[in-house]
């Protein structure tokens, strides 16, 4: 017990409390857990894109050493539909999704058959006795080809590969707008698909409880207490006899929000031969079986007056769903809907989204999940108005942005920005950038005919994250909630437990956590400890992705941390022999005002609590408290990010001089980890726009499976990254935090992009295609000069 005065934690760039552990090898990885007697798990993927299976044969596999079982889809066909979550529209095409094929396999990667055996590479080698006989059917590819009439079908029974329509139109009429427009601009552009790489590939453990009938499933997971649900959905095993622990868990930039067919078939596994068993995917697997990301074409139309006020914007996307609807596959471009006239005010907003079914790998949540790819229409798609009207890029952006003044907004898609300070982002940030200084270095280059060019990228940018109001998760047809859940415990000794509902995966939730508890308990920082990712300990929760850990899990923890002072102040109050009124807070120590000797700190109450000799009439010896926050509003950070690129026109090679972002991400509770996720955020928002793209084949074979062939890029392809922020905090939560997870993808492909395209445009150049390899660039300007 003390009664020190605690220095406030927020805002403190405390070392994270997880990294002891994790760089000493002392993790608990999904793969790292052995029980007595586990079996390993082995799956054969289809080899096809699209084929009908005419017959499986496991039997060959069991007379392999080690093997201990082996099933076919059929032989585990009481296995219900992998869920989807988010069916976007009423009419919504949603096949079944069996977590491993029966009748056919709908892309290459598609589970066929199993194998158990007592170890990892015993199960492996067994695969290639199974024998599976295809007859093979058209792939389905082209997004377009896939909507016209007379298209090969991904699902036959359905008689379409549309998915879904999803319209939204606001504002004026956009053929009205575009008939009193000066100017407009179209555009299309693709965003390839990407695959996530996580550190630490999926993997999966089941141990089950044959008398009782319950079963714990370790996974790799970001979304334990949403998987829970779903699989007891799937499997039909009873909700209450399912534990799902996350531990750690390293990475998963939205590739670990799913339930996934081996978690359900794992599970059916165990379940079926009442053994322990443990799946764990190789990295090529991953590429095959983990959902991708993006996958889009955009046309995009801009309508303005030559002063380059905007008037209106039109998008029309086609988005690739893969194969399966999974989780929130259909909500992710819905998320980016709202997004796409981005900071900007403006009469007329027509949208409209297209769901197409392919033969290839599902797509579902990555990094930013709809946002980047809206930030990156309208950011690529300013710059080149900004060229059409002869304006700067920055100048067209300020002359129609949203003013400080302003806020709280209702933009034209109808969100309401609660806060924000567009110019004083921008203004830092070019400054830092010397972006005068670079326009004219530019010019001189341009001027003298340098085979070396010169771009600058600009990308200003907001979004929407924390996922958010429930009742507008309702409105949009998103079957889950966006509350969420925190407890406070404080024990005995004056020691506090915060118990939370969110599942990190890399974010230093322990660290911020164990921040705002001690800021508002006034407890030593290291005095506290945090709960995670077990639906045991603590079982309410909505986990995490999209950004909305710290700002609805935060609140949470912020205000059950309220609700135990209010309650230790009762018993303070009635120790010390004064009214509740009569007492000050301050440190952790409660004070009789006028009187500072007549004191109790708040682990003397706790201590006094757990006696309970002398407490309150009618109070439960407890000072604990839980508290649930469904959100208000979305929280909705902000930024400016500048790229400086030289571009070899006669190479094609790209390099980055200069990268510049001041983002405002609200009030800062842990400042290094603010500038971690910025970092990480950057790298793979440089990635998609320089280096990642997953790539198929004419029949769908997926030709960038391995690392060797899909580009991932390290630290040495990265340039140094000048990052500052500024400060507007969020109204919506008590903490006055944004997100800040993904900001920094969401910013920086299309500053990069944009800033190719600049180097390039005194060239003919309006467009290059992700990624824009030195190939693809060396094209554009062969392309641009014939």
């Amino acid at each position: 017990m003390t009664d020190q005065a605690v220095e406030s934690e927020v805002g403190r760039s405390r070392p994270r409390k997880e990294d002891a552990r994790l760089i000493t090898g002392q993790t608990n990885w999904t793969d790292n857990i052995s029980v007595n007697g586990l079996l390993h798990l082995a799956i054969l993927r289809s080899p096809m894109a699209h084929a009908r299976i005419e017959r499986v044969d496991v039997s060959p596999a069991l007379e392999r050493p080690g093997v201990v079982a082996a099933f076919s889809g059929r032989d585990l066909d009481g296995l219900g539909s992998l869920p989807c979550a988010w069916p976007v529209t009423e009419d919504i095409v949603l096949p079944d999704h069996p977590p491993i094929a029966v009748d056919e396999v709908r892309y290459a990667g598609d589970p066929v058959a199993v194998v158990v055996a007592r170890d990892r590479y015993a199960a492996a080698d067994a695969l290639e006795a199974i024998e599976v006989d295809y007859e093979p059917l058209p792939p389905v590819l082209d997004l377009e080809a896939a909507l016209a009439e007379g298209s090969p079908l991904v699902h036959s029974d359905k008689g379409t590969n549309r998915s879904y329509v999803w319209p939204l139109k606001t504002g004026e009429d956009f053929e009205s707008v575009r008939q009193r427009a000066e100017v407009t601009v179209k555009r299309r552009y693709v965003h390839q698909r990407l695959i996530p790489n996580a550190m630490e590939p999926r993997a999966v453990v089941v141990t089950p409880l044959a008398a009782s009938g319950e079963y714990t499933l370790y996974s790799s997971t970001q979304i334990p207490h949403i998987l829970r649900i779903m699989l007891a959905v799937v499997t039909g095993i009873p909700e209450h006899k399912l534990r799902v622990i996350a531990p750690d868990v390293g990475g998963g930039f939205g590739s670990k929000l799913q339930v996934y067919g081996e978690e359900a078939i794992a599970l059916a596994v165990a379940r079926r031969i009442g053994r322990p068993v443990k799946w764990t995917e190789s990295r090529s697997e991953g590429y095959l079986a983990t959902h991708h990301g993006r996958g889009m074409i955009q046309d995009v139309e801009i309508a303005a007056m030559r002063d380059g006020r905007l008037l209106g914007l039109k998008v029309d996307l086609l988005t690739d769903m893969g194969a399966y609807l999974m989780l929130v596959t259909p909500g992710i471009p819905i998320l980016g809907a709202f997004m796409y006239p981005a900071i900007y005010k403006m009469d007329s907003y027509d949208f409209t989204c297209t769901g197409v079914f392919t033969t290839r790998t599902p797509t579902d949540a990555y990094r930013g999940a709809g946002r980047p790819e809206a930030t990156y229409a309208i950011e690529r798609i300013m710059d080149e108005l900004a060229a059409e009207v002869g304006l700067d890029p920055v100048e067209l952006r300020r002359r129609n942005w949203i003013g400080h003044e302003e806020f709280p907004y209702t933009t034209i898609a109808g969100l309401t920005y609660d806060s924000g300070n567009y110019e004083a982002a921008t203004g830092k940030a070019l400054a830092l950038f010397e972006y005068d200084k670079l326009r004219a270095e530019q010019a001189d280059r341009t001027a003298r005919g340098d085979t070396v060019r010169l771009g600058i990228g600009v990308s200003t940018y907001t979004e929407m994250c924390g996922l958010a109001p429930s009742r507008v998760l309702r409105d949009l047809r998103y079957a889950a909630g966006g509350w969420e859940a925190a407890t406070i415990r404080m024990l005995p000794t004056g020691k506090v437990e915060v118990v939370t509902g969110t599942s990190p995966h890399g974010q230093g939730h322990v660290t911020s956590w164990s921040q705002i508890a001690a800021d508002v308990l006034g407890v030593p920082f290291e005095d506290v400890e945090v709960v995670h990712g077990d639906t045991k300990a603590a079982p309410q929760g909505m986990d995490t992705y999209g950004s909305r850990s710290l700002v609805v899990g935060g609140a949470a923890v912020h205000h059950a941390a309220q609700k135990v002072v209010a309650k230790a102040r009762k018993i303070a109050a009635h120790l010390l022999e004064a009214s509740e009124q009569d007492l000050d807070f301050a440190d952790g120590v409660f004070s009789v005002k006028g009187s500072p000797e007549a004191r109790k700190t708040i682990q003397e109450v706790a201590f006094e609590t757990f006696t309970s000799h002398d407490l309150p009439d009618g109070m439960e010896p407890t000072i604990n408290a839980e508290h649930l926050v469904d959100p208000d509003n979305f929280s909705y950070p902000h930024g400016t990010h500048l790229c400086a690129v030289e571009v070899d026109t006669e190479t094609g090679q790209t390099k980055i001089r200069s990268y510049v972002c001041v983002d405002d991400v609200g009030r800062v509770v842990n400042p290094m980890i603010v500038e971690g996720q910025v970092h990480g955020g950057l790298a793979q928002g440089i990635a998609q726009a320089l280096f990642e793209e997953a790539v198929y084949d004419d029949e769908g074979n997926l030709v960038t499976g391995t690392m060797a062939d899909y580009l991932v890029p390290s630290a040495a392809d990265l340039p140094e990254f000048v990052t500052e922020r500024t400060e507007t905090p969020a109204t919506s939560n008590p903490l006055g935090v944004k997100g800040v997870g993904e900001a920094g993808t969401i910013a920086s492909t299309p500053a990069v992009v944009n800033a190719i395209v600049d180097a390039l445009r005194p060239l003919g150049v309006h467009d290059v295609r992700m990624p824009c390899t030195p190939e693809r660039v060396w094209r554009a300007v062969r392309e641009a000069r014939s």
